[in-house]
């Protein structure tokens, strides 16, 4: 019921008489359309295994980027918004803390937005604790010539969203992220539907997340507590954080459920199936997969 409920409140937000005495509020007006940009699984030292997973799973995963900061990362890139696998090197003198800091798992929604200074100063006139704009890059080999891909982008201090980690991003070289050859998925999944947030209050969660845009047809977030998690997920739910709030899963679009099942089944990951759609756990990394539609 509590998921049935937060969907239809971010249906209907604008009519709904929650209360933020505490923070800001946008009237229906001012409400921006938020885009996504990605979502994040945090590896931490174990971004060679997830690598294999997400290739296993009939994914294009791209080479392996080198940020500026310190992190590694891996992608499945989808038209509309990506999956970013992030990772600290052992062998690394920069250590980018933040990362160690986060649990493994789904631990990153990321804004898309085309004016990263304008997000900033509005999620600071929202009440939000925002840190600096932030200004990195990573080098990408394209046609055998090493060019800086580049990003800027703002983050929400941690904590003020339970979850996990909330930022945005502006892409300052986007041709070299969304490349045809890293879009041809040998499982045919066509783009990231949504994620499913868990928390004790899915109704007061969908309001907080709400006041950083409203999303349109192509991505949603749900809203569900625990009890929600394990009727949907059945078993694969014990694969998920053991936390008051966190993010569970991400849901797909499109792709060959045989293929990817059969794929999964050869990893030893957990699955369950039924006619309208597949679930995956990666139990590792603490992560839910589903493909449907």
């Amino acid at each position: 019921m509590a998921a049935v409920l937060a969907r239809a409140f971010l249906s209907f937000t604008n009519q709904s008489t929650v209360n933020h005495s505490s923070t800001p509020t946008l009237s229906p007006l001012d409400q921006p359309q938020a885009a996504l940009d990605h979502l994040v699984i945090n590896t931490h030292y174990d971004i060679d295994a997830a690598q294999v997973l997400l290739e296993g799973l009939g994914f294009v995963v791209t080479p392996r980027g080198y940020h500026t900061l310190g992190s590694v990362n891996h992608l499945v890139v989808l038209p509309g918004g990506y999956l970013e696998l992030i990772g600290q090197p052992r062998d690394s003198d920069k250590v980018r803390q933040e990362i160690l800091d986060s649990p493994v798992g789904i631990d990153g929604l990321v804004y898309a937005v085309d004016d990263i200074e304008a997000c900033h100063a509005r999620w600071l006139g929202l009440g939000l604790d925002a840190q600096p704009v932030q200004h990195f890059s990573r080098p990408v080999e394209v046609a055998e010539k090493s060019i800086d891909a580049r990003f800027s982008t703002v983050r929400l201090r941690p904590g003020q969203f339970a979850a996990g980690r909330v930022y945005a991003c502006r892409h300052l070289t986007p041709e070299l992220v969304w490349r045809p050859e890293w879009m041809a998925h040998a499982n045919g999944v066509q783009g990231i539907a949504g994620m499913l947030v868990i928390d004790e209050d899915p109704v007061q969660a969908a309001a907080s997340y709400h006041r950083l845009g409203g999303w349109g047809p192509d991505f949603a977030l749900e809203f569900a507590d625990a009890n929600s998690l394990a009727v949907r997920f059945g078993e694969l739910a014990a694969h998920a954080p053991q936390r008051e709030a966190f993010f569970a899963a991400i849901r797909f679009r499109g792709g060959d459920r045989g293929l990817i099942s059969a794929r999964a089944r050869a990893l030893g990951l957990p699955v369950r199936e039924d006619a309208d759609k597949l679930e995956v756990a990666l139990p590792a990394f603490r992560t839910l997969l589903e493909f449907a539609g």
